[in-house]
């Protein structure tokens, strides 16, 4: 018996609970932007998004699709079961630096080839992200990365009591 049980799915959307486990990647032609303080931090309609059980999609942009002059290394990393390990940037915008906002994969794993140097950002800390023109709602938890549209049905990990989803 699964621990939770998944939302009905209404017309028009996908349930994040037929998503595979493990994770896979796949190319999208949504249409992703990002802005922060009035700039346009990335724009991009050839984006990769990443999908698993439980989970909204991460959403992965080709570096000529983002304004990489306001991201800068930073020394956070961390290690994804499926991708590999992260590296992270932070963003500095008018005299503001959010920390660790955004994430790549310099050397994925294999079946995680296309994410190479493309970057995810978290949703939370950046004005407004958006897919086809909605804004997103960050992925509930501050932990994962994934982006809430309307036709996703949950529920989504991160909300309490998901640890063990």
């Amino acid at each position: 018996m699964s621990p939770v049980a998944p939302d009905p799915v209404l017309p028009g959307q996908e349930s994040v609970w037929r998503y595979p486990r493990p994770a896979i990647a796949e190319r999208t032609h949504r249409h992703v932007r990002i802005a922060h303080r009035g700039v346009t931090v990335a724009d991009s309609r050839a984006a990769v998004r990443t999908l698993e059980t439980s989970h909204p999609p991460s959403y992965y942009l080709p570096p000529a699709d983002v304004l990489m002059a306001v991201l800068h290394p930073s020394a956070r990393r961390s290690f994804c079961e499926w991708k590999g390990e992260a590296v992270y940037y932070d963003l500095q915008i008018a005299g503001e630096t959010l920390r660790d906002v955004a994430w790549s994969y310099p050397a994925p794993t294999a079946p995680f080839a296309m994410l190479r140097d493309h970057l995810a950002f978290y949703a939370a800390p950046l004005d407004a992200c958006c897919v086809d023109g909605e804004r997103v709602v960050p992925q509930p938890g501050g932990f994962y990365g994934g982006w809430i549209t309307a036709d996703l049905a949950g529920p989504f990990k991160g909300v309490p009591g998901s640890r063990l989803w």
